[in-house]
């Protein structure tokens, strides 16, 4: 039920930007309303994350995914029937809004519910399932583009959207909410909303040919200011609606950094690969140039099942790193690449996509109580899909407005996205002995009984009692000051 559910919105967003063309053809819609119906489902994905919790903590949880699944399938036919702009828009706009509601909804309970040792045959299926099926994402539209036509892979969607509803259906057990006396927090619903919409609005803005003005820096950078003013707000809050006071420590920090860096970069590089060699190559020849990247998402989630319960998870997710920095730089060393070196590149960010990005989320889940896990995901997707929809498009304005030529350009946007994976790993690395520990075993029988898989210290704890080591004794609280 959860795989059906999340996964087409996942594979079309990939897919979505070689298809444009077509459906702005057929539909007959401009380039900026294209790249505004892929803006505000991006921005609805974003959203949802908050707007999960909170009616979570209120209304019986099962029930609200049998709604959100309905409008998924809503949004779907919309999207695969429409026959003009606006019915598009909106279609896959509630595409992405449903997806993560469900995805906050539906994920934390199903990798609860069952004993743990169910625990990894889950995690590992989840990770198989929607990074594989990203890795799909160009395969699937280079048949399509080469076919020239877009709906049957929307009304796959929405046949799939269907099968996740009534296997909710023939799933349901009624769910009480988790918290009826949580307290509300629409100040947040309405940061998240209005600074996601705005961003990713200003996002949508980045047009090849088109000057940055204010109309479009404007809702960008208030858009994000509006996030950042979220996350404050939830940090200082008595009783907040999202986990952020003790994600501040060195393990959930490790997560959210490889999350972030992982989903921006790779959704980057592979949007710019496709850039670079779409004139090479026909539609079809181009989608199979990525198919190496589901081989190593296979690869990646065969090893994720060997690694899950051990030390190993912490190397894992870092090697996946290092694996989409050697990916990335083979490309951006040789613009545009030759197809060897394609297959190998995109081998290379399948793997790191497939061993960074679930062994993060779960790193930063371990570090909590299992009961909160519904909003630690909530944080760490809302903070990915910011990082992952809305470098893309500015690093596709840069690969198409600098340079003298487009190869130039995108080498460019190439190794910008190079640097940001390079320094995110490397920050990753380092926030283990800035804070005095050494990647820990998830002591996941401790975790099912409630407690958290491991002690995640301070950030930058070891310089902290460094630094505490060399102060004078204070008068009155003896030398343990």
């Amino acid at each position: 039920m959860v795989v059906a559910a999340l996964v087409p919105y996942l594979v079309v967003s990939v897919a979505l930007d070689p298809l444009a063309p077509i459906i702005a053809r057929e539909l007959d819609m401009s380039t900026a309303q294209t790249n505004l119906a892929v803006g505000l489902a991006n921005a609805g994905y974003a959203l949802g994350t908050v707007l999960s919790v909170q009616a979570a903590q209120h209304l019986p949880q099962r029930r609200m995914m049998l709604l959100y699944t309905a409008f998924l399938v809503v949004g779907s036919v919309f999207a695969a029937s429409a026959t003009e702009p606006v019915l598009f828009i909106v279609g896959h706009v509630l595409q992405g809004l449903c997806t993560s509601l469900l995805l906050i909804a539906a994920v934390p309970p199903l990798v609860t519910g069952f004993p743990p040792s169910r625990l990894t045959p889950t995690a590992v299926i989840l990770n198989l399932s929607i990074f594989g099926g990203v890795a799909l994402g160009p395969l699937i539209a280079g048949v399509q583009v080469q076919a020239d036509s877009w709906r049957p892979l929307f009304w796959v969607i929405a046949a799939i959207a269907i099968v996740a509803l009534l296997l909710s259906l023939l799933t349901f057990q009624d769910v009480p909410p988790a918290d009826p006396t949580a307290t509300r927090s629409p100040v947040a619903v309405v940061l998240a909303t209005a600074g996601c919409v705005a961003a990713f609005y200003g996002a949508s803005q980045f047009l090849p040919g088109r000057s940055l003005d204010a109309n479009t820096l404007a809702p960008l950078a208030g858009g994000l200011a509006l996030i950042v003013i979220l996350l404050i707000q939830q940090y200082r809050a008595k009783r907040p609606l999202l986990i952020l006071r003790p994600l501040t420590t060195t393990l959930p920090a490790v997560g959210i950094v490889v999350a972030m860096s992982a989903a921006a970069t790779s959704v980057a590089a592979v949007a710019l690969t496709g850039v670079v060699l779409r004139n090479r190559y026909s539609p079809l020849e181009l989608g199979l140039l990525y198919l190496p990247e589901f081989g190593g998402a296979v690869i990646a989630a065969i090893v994720f099942a060997k690694l899950f319960t051990t030390r190993a998870l912490h190397y894992f997710a870092l090697v996946g790193m290092l694996s989409l920095v050697s990916g990335i730089a083979l490309v951006a060393a040789s613009v545009p690449p030759g197809t060897t070196r394609t297959l190998i590149a995109t081998g290379l960010i399948g793997v790191g996509v497939g061993a960074s990005v679930t062994p993060a989320l779960f790193i930063a889940g371990f570090s909590l109580r299992n009961n909160a896990l519904q909003r630690v995901f909530a944080i760490v997707e809302l903070l990915r899909a910011v990082a992952a929809f809305m470098i893309a498009p500015i690093l596709l304005y840069v690969a198409a407005t600098v340079g003298d030529t487009p190869a130039e350009g995108a080498r460019v946007a190439l190794w910008i996205c190079l640097g940001v994976s390079a320094g995110g790993t490397l920050l990753a690395i380092l926030l283990y002995p800035l804070g005095g520990i050494r990647p820990p075993s998830p002591a996941v029988q401790r975790w099912f009984g409630g407690e958290a898989a491991w002690d995640s210290p301070p950030l930058l704890a070891a310089i902290r009692r460094g630094s505490a080591g060399r102060e004078p004794p204070r008068a009155g609280t003896g030398t343990s000051a």
